[in-house]
């Protein structure tokens, strides 16, 4: 057994759990936000796991980075969990945020949850209620914080038990569903009644989620997990798909620093503004089919060239808060070894150094992670796994194949590995194994494997002739399963008619499914359906932009400047239109910077004024408040997208 008070003296953790909880967060020194995370692995009487300590550690350090009092266990008896539960009852009693995080087995027996201490021991199903905790007194215990409560449940691995359970009716597969009272959110490393997986490398799929979008700015709990659901569906081609129940009465944020820049343009802009070749290939990497590919390679190319073309960024960004914020974001090695290069004594390099510590070298990569890294697609990446475009697949087509033999081999029963396996087997030009593959995968289910193949007898690939129906049918499979892609094509094919009869609503009614589950792209195409009158109102078709970009889609900010900046069915509202086509200038591919130089007449002279103002105010433009595009606007837009986006001159 291991509890740590708080990751910075996790060094000096030599003390049994009694002790150190007892004294955790004392009443006159209530935290305001506290939270008890517990990873179990070490189990002597059912099967080990190879990541929760890994998990809660990861956990308790972000946590901590974002103001909880953490209270970590690792490996805990039985009796540490129990004292750990009442203690942490007491600190969430007056803590305006309560969270509680296990990584471990657990089960469900007779409708109700618990969880496994490590010394838990079996000889029958009759001893398991007695070796457990049981999920229902932790969730009392938090009943009395004044705020808001989260649970976190990164469990639900499959039968861990030595002993014969598939008798008894009583005990479940997974985890299954809690009510609760209000201001709780619970969330399930997978939806109730199922199992979920530990991932392929330090993390779970779920935790590794969760680490990934903690810090984005701004981002309430809700769309944060959207994001981690999308992730994880992703990362296991549809196998595992995290579930929430909530009865919040609030909105909560984890990073509360004001909405900043999506992570890509934030690296892009820290590279930029501090001229680093690690930094931009580090881009090309994260990020192949960017919004930025073509500027950072011309200046890898050309290491002379400038974006900025006389645009000079304010004293005001500052290089090493807003790369030690990218650093923190991406959990990525680069950003953390270039900020201790650069900023060896700076405020933030003791963290940034032991998070170096946590992130895996890139040499212990197993076969399972390197297909994964070699071979995802782009449609199905994540913070983790950036997707690799086919071009790019077929320079590496040999070793990814050898990685990815070698990953099935090892884990046959995981059928998103198959389908990464026939992704880089196509890419070798092996067409007729590869179609094999993807069947044998899509047959198991994997939601990748299911959309591809449907691709390839839509266009007749591998096939004797095209076979559109065939292609349907597994789009509605794939969409069945809650691949957002497999939605798109079905609605494509609903709204043509191709390979189906006709049925523009029910593809509407799919792209808003897919839409709700997080897909910007989805969000974006009802976007252009309510502009376009289709669907919706105007006024709907500037919502559907917005949170097509908030959500990954930066052409969202240029569709929504155009609506406000015309007019177009909504309130003209020069404002926000600057806001949006600043947002726009900044992520984009560089179309609406493009749109401002070439044809400048399409904007409205007094939306021109505000994005001159608000550029201003940023430091970046000293020239006349005119409402015309001169040279020194040009210049000021150059240097905001380029290194000198400052969220905070927004309005919106």
């Amino acid at each position: 057994m291991r509890f740590v008070r708080g990751f910075w003296q996790l060094a000096a953790a030599a003390f049994c759990a009694v002790a150190v909880l007892a004294t955790m967060i004392p009443a006159a020194q209530a935290a305001n936000r506290v939270a008890f995370v517990v990873g179990n692995a070490e189990y002597t009487g059912v099967t080990q796991l190879a990541n929760p300590g890994n998990d809660a550690l990861d956990m308790s350090v972000a946590l901590e980075g974002l103001g909880f009092e953490v209270i970590l266990g690792l490996d805990l008896t039985e009796e540490d969990m129990t004292a750990a539960t009442a203690r942490f009852a007491r600190a969430a009693a007056q803590a305006e945020v309560a969270l509680f995080y296990y990584a471990g087995h657990a089960f469900q027996a007779e409708g109700r949850n618990y969880l496994l201490p490590v010394d838990a021991t079996f000889t029958g199903a009759e001893d398991l209620l007695g070796e457990t905790i049981d999920l229902a007194e932790v969730l009392a215990g938090m009943e009395d914080a004044p705020g808001l409560k989260l649970v976190f449940l990164d469990a639900c691995r499959d039968n861990p038990f030595k002993i014969d359970t598939a008798s008894d009716a009583n005990i479940g597969s997974g985890l299954t569903r809690v009510g609760t009272d209000a201001d709780f959110l619970l969330s399930f490393s997978t939806q109730p009644n199922n199992v979920a997986y530990d991932g392929t490398g330090r993390n779970s799929f779920f935790t590794e989620a969760l680490l990934h979008h903690l810090y984005t700015p701004g981002q309430d709990v809700t769309d944060l997990m959207i994001a981690v659901r999308r992730d994880v569906l992703a990362a296991t081609g549809g196998r595992q798909i995290p579930w929430d129940n909530s009865s919040l009465t609030r909105q909560f944020v984890f990073d509360t620093r004001p909405p900043d820049a999506s992570e890509e343009t934030l690296l892009f802009q820290v590279a930029a503004q501090i001229e680093e070749p690690e930094l931009f290939r580090h881009y090309l990497d994260r990020y192949p089919q960017g919004s930025h590919v073509e500027e950072v390679a011309m200046l890898l190319d050309d290491p002379g060239a400038s974006l900025s073309r006389g645009a000079t960024l304010p004293d005001s960004i500052d290089p090493g808060e807003r790369l030690w914020s990218l650093a923190r974001r991406s959990r990525s090695r680069t950003p953390l070894q270039v900020y201790l290069t650069r900023f060896p004594q700076g405020e933030h390099a003791p963290q940034a150094a032991r998070l170096l510590e946590l992130l895996p070298e890139p040499d212990s990569f197993s076969p399972e992670v390197l297909c994964r890294r070699l071979a995802t697609h782009p449609r199905d990446a994540t913070p983790a796994y950036p997707g690799v475009p086919l071009s790019r697949l077929r320079e590496n087509a040999t070793p990814t194949v050898r990685s990815c033999s070698a990953a099935v081999a090892e884990a046959p029963e995981q059928p998103e590995l198959v389908a990464l396996l026939a992704r880089a087997v196509y890419a070798a030009g092996d067409l007729s194994r590869a179609l094999a593959l993807y069947r044998r995968a899509a047959a198991a289910g994997d939601l990748r494997a299911q959309v591809s193949l449907g691709l390839l007898y839509q266009n007749g690939i591998g096939v004797s002739a095209p076979d559109p129906s065939a292609a349907v049918a597994l789009y509605e499979q794939a969409a069945e399963g809650g691949s957002p892609d497999g939605m798109i094509n079905l609605a494509v094919a609903l709204f043509s008619g191709t390979g189906t009869t006709p049925d523009p609503d029910r593809a509407v009614e799919i792209l808003r499914r897919a839409a709700e589950q997080g897909s910007a792209r989805a969000r974006f195409n009802l976007g252009v359906l309510a502009r376009d009158g289709t669907i919706d109102t105007p006024a709907d078709a500037l919502d559907h932009f917005l949170r097509a970009a908030r959500t990954g889609e930066p052409q969202g900010w240029g569709a929504a400047g155009t609506l406000v900046d015309q007019g177009f069915g909504v309130p003209q509202d020069h404002q926000a239109a600057a806001d949006y086509f600043l947002r726009a200038v900044a992520e984009d591919d560089g179309q609406t910077f493009l749109l401002l130089r070439d044809k400048p007449t399409g904007f409205e002279a007094a939306t021109i004024r505000a994005m001159q103002e608000r550029l201003a105010e940023a430091g970046l433009y000293d020239a006349a408040l005119d409402g015309q595009p001169g040279p020194g606007f040009l210049n000021a837009l150059r240097g905001w997208r380029n290194g000198g986006f400052v969220p905070a001159v927004l309005r919106n």
